[in-house]
């Protein structure tokens, strides 16, 4: 295990993003989402960043994922909050939650929850963009989420945004993220393999960074169910951290120090002429 990081100065925050194969039993995908943020903790990190579908993941979605849909009061997402709570992090993690109400019975939400230290809900996502590409159709199974305002948390002064995987490919809504003064764009994923696609993952990635003047954590499945490849980046787009296809930690430290030098050496954000529709 790598050495534990010294301690953050103010305006820093170390990050991990976790990179494990959960897969259709929610009980053992906890267990070890577990056992993940308390390695993460231990190296350091403040913030931990684990996949989308970190509840139940399958290749492709059928029935199941709505039989398995919880609400986000249901045991799933009690146990991110006492893991968050146990260790003393901020979790973000991909649950299947069922919408309730007056929405369709029939699908859910592809939600990310992130999980205070005090076991509260520091910011609730849902999945914008569907997977309906490469041969698959997720809008079968899952429902849009709302179009709102961006979903951030705050850490020591920094500011975290969320998106969800197939949100990558659309840069107006992780511009709005930044607009909305996030430091770092988190982006859990299910990232499926084939031709190509690592390729497009980690150039898509690092073009946000780039982009946006902003860090980004990307924390994807490990094989077979993920492309892998989990990575943090720069506002530069200088990949800091980076792991293969099978299961592991990366971890890397935001600092705003940087960001701001970046910024002011590069102050895209600021010459903007054109806004993006909701900033």
């Amino acid at each position: 295990m790598a050495p534990v990081a010294e301690p953050a100065a103010a305006g820093a925050v170390d990050i991990a993003v976790v990179q494990f194969a959960p897969h259709t039993d929610t009980v053992a995908n906890l267990t070890a989402l577990r056992e993940e943020v308390r390695a993460a903790a231990e190296l350091g990190a403040k913030v931990v960043i684990a996949p989308e579908y970190s509840m139940f993941a399958t290749t492709r979605l059928d029935k199941r994922v709505v039989e398995i849909a919880e609400p986000l009061t249901g045991p799933f997402v009690n146990g991110i909050r006492g893991i968050a709570a146990e260790f003393g992090v901020h979790l973000v993690a991909g649950v299947v939650e069922a919408p309730g109400g007056d929405l369709p019975s029939d699908r859910i939400y592809n939600t990310l929850v992130a999980a205070a230290p005090n076991a509260g809900f520091a910011a609730i996502y849902r999945k914008a963009h569907l997977y309906d590409a490469f041969g698959f159709l997720e809008s079968d199974f899952v429902l849009p989420g709302p179009l709102q305002e961006p979903q951030t948390f705050t850490v020591d002064g920094v500011v975290f945004g969320m998106q969800t995987c197939f949100d990558l490919r659309f840069p107006e809504g992780i511009r709005r993220v930044a607009g909305a003064g996030a430091h770092v764009l988190v982006l859990p994923a299910q990232w499926i393999p084939g031709p190509g696609k690592v390729d497009q993952w980690t150039t898509l990635l690092r073009a946000r960074a780039i982009e946006n003047t902003m860090y980004v954590a990307a924390a994807d499945h490990a094989a077979p169910r993920g492309a892998g490849t989990s990575m943090i980046i720069a506002p530069t787009g200088a990949v800091l951290a980076e792991l293969g296809d099978q299961p592991g930690i990366a971890t890397a430290r935001v600092d705003l120090e940087h960001l701001a030098q970046v910024r002011t050496t590069n102050p895209s954000l600021a010459l903007r002429r054109y806004s993006v529709r909701g900033e």
